[in-house]
Formats: C-alpha cells, sequence, structure tokens
C-alpha cells in the first residue's frame, strides 16, 4: 500500500498519508479498545479508592452478566435479532441491488439512487420518529389497513419487536444495498445472457452465477449492517416496548444511569467480542478475505 501512494503521490505525501492514518487508528480505535478492556477489568469504586489495595484485575464484571439471567437473555436475543435484521435486509436489498446493477437504465439507475439516498439526508433519529408515527397504535398504517378492510381493529405494531425489525431494516438497507450493487455491477452481462440461453432459469441463474460473483459484496453488507444493528440505541428506544430491550440499552443505563463504567465497559466489550465473532463466521460461510471484502 504504502510503495503504491509513493509512486502515486510521492515519497512525503505517502508518509504524511500513512501517517494520518495511522494516527486516527491509534488514537479513535486501538487506545480506547485498551481503554475500555482496562475498564471492564477493575473494580467500581470511589474516587478515593482508585489506585489503592481494592483496585485490583478480575472477572466480576464479565461474570455478573453470566449471573443475570435477565440480562443474558437479552444479549442473546440481541445477537439473534441483529442476525435476523441482516438477513431481512438481505432478502430486501438484493433484488434493488440487482435491479440498479443490471436491469434499469442508468438514468433509472441514477434516479433510484437518489431516491434511496435522499432519505437519509435527515437525522437518524427523526427517521425512526417517523416510523413511529406511522407503526403508532391511531398512525397513518392503521388508518390505511381499516380503510382497505384488512383489519378489524388498529394492530399495535410498537408493542414488540416488529417495530424495531421495521425500523432497523429501513435504517441500514443502504449499508447492504451499495456493497452488493458493486459487486454485481462488475459482473460481466454476457455471463447471465450465458447461463440464459442454456437453459437455466432466474433463480438458478442467480445461484450459480450472480451470487458467487457478488459474494464479496454481500459478506461486507451483512457485517455492515449487522454491527450496525447490534450496536443501535435510538431505534430500539424509539420504536421498542419494555419487553423488547436490547443490550445496547443495557450498556446505556450502567454508563449514564447506573454510573458503572467498569460493568458498562464489560457489557460493551462482550457484545465487541460478539460482533468480531459474527465478522468471522460470516467471511468463512462466504469463504472471502479481507482483501475480497476490501476490494
Amino acid at each position: 500500500m504504502f510503495n503504491q501512494l509513493k509512486s502515486r503521490f510521492g515519497s512525503g505525501l505517502a508518509v504524511g498519508i500513512v501517517g494520518m492514518v495511522a494516527v486516527w487508528l491509534i488514537a479513535l480505535v486501538i487506545l480506547p479498545q485498551i481503554l475500555m478492556i482496562d475498564y471492564s477489568l477493575r473494580p467500581n469504586l470511589l474516587p478515593v479508592d482508585i489506585g489503592g489495595p481494592k483496585d485490583t484485575f478480575s472477572l466480576v464484571n464479565y461474570e455478573t452478566l453470566f449471573n443475570n439471567k435477565i440480562h443474558l437473555s437479552i444479549f442473546f436475543k440481541t445477537l439473534w435479532s441483529s442476525v435476523l435484521v441482516t438477513g431481512l435486509t438481505l432478502l430486501v436489498s438484493y433484488p434493488i441491488a440487482f435491479y440498479l446493477a443490471k436491469v434499469a437504465t442508468p438514468q433509472k439507475a441514477a434516479l433510484c439512487l437518489l431516491l434511496l439516498i435522499i432519505p437519509f439526508w435527515i437525522n437518524e433519529i427523526l427517521r425512526t420518529f417517523s416510523w413511529y408515527i406511522i407503526l403508532a397504535y391511531k398512525g397513518p398504517l392503521n388508518a390505511l389497513l381499516l380503510g382497505l378492510g384488512f383489519i378489524d381493529r388498529p394492530i399495535r405494531f410498537l408493542s414488540g419487536d416488529g417495530g424495531v425489525l421495521i425500523g432497523m431494516v429501513y435504517a441500514y438497507i443502504l449499508f447492504m444495498i451499495f456493497p452488493i450493487y458493486n459487486a454485481i455491477e462488475s459482473l460481466d452481462t454476457n455471463q447471465i445472457k450465458a447461463a440464459r440461453n442454456l437453459g437455466a432459469g432466474w433463480i438458478r441463474t442467480h445461484w450459480r452465477v450472480v451470487i458467487p460473483h457478488a459474494k464479496p459484496g454481500i459478506a461486507t453488507g451483512c457485517i455492515m449492517t449487522f454491527m450496525l444493528a447490534a450496536g443501535s440505541y435510538a431505534v430500539p428506544a424509539l420504536l421498542g416496548s419494555p419487553g423488547s430491550r436490547w443490550f445496547t440499552q443495557i450498556i446505556y443505563n450502567w454508563f449514564f444511569e447506573g454510573g458503572n463504567w467498569n460493568q458498562g465497559a464489560a457489557y460493551a466489550f462482550l457484545l465487541l467480542i460478539m460482533c468480531i465473532g459474527f465478522i468471522a463466521l460470516v467471511m468463512r460461510v462466504f469463504k472471502v478475505g479481507l482483501g475480497d471484502i476490501a476490494k
């Protein structure tokens, strides 16, 4: 990488670029994670006790999660729900990405991309509030369903996890569409035509030709969507009910309501480990490496 930058920009500018990237990684990624691990291994003490005999490393903060059945169930529910959000987002995004890359004309593709991007010019919280209004008990969705005669009485969409799933799929759909779109766009259209001319149906064509070529894009989209869903706070806080709490809400409570940063750091680090494990699993399932994802 450095040699490529050196040949393109010169040695001086290449050193500057690499240096800025290194500072960014160290200051905003590596050091905060080291500090979080350090916090997670220490007890929550009064200021006068910090650095004293009570300030020792232990795994007590991690044991708290596994001894608390409610928090542990929310942890695994967050894991499963994030996987479900990723799967639903993939199902919605793949046809859109294929249409934009191989079916739509350049003018239609540009218009569709613009229509997809414009709503994301608005803050995520405001977009989540719009879904809160749409899914409300007396909101426009219930009014439409009642008017069409599909339901006899309003549905409480916000009483369970349904509203959270819908809000997350909408919030992170672009992070799935664009990687898949970029991967499919590089596929030679003649390969699709050849498969069709040889008698393959659309399902077989996608399974044997399009999806294998788009694996890096699909893996990237799944990784980004899962990590955003697992670490989301605004969507479950606004669209969820008391019975559909997210693990990030518990972490927030430890930091800002309970005042126990050490316990919150332990919970946050376990969430990070969960995300890293999912990344490794996706890379193994799709048989892609970091180089493939970076492309």
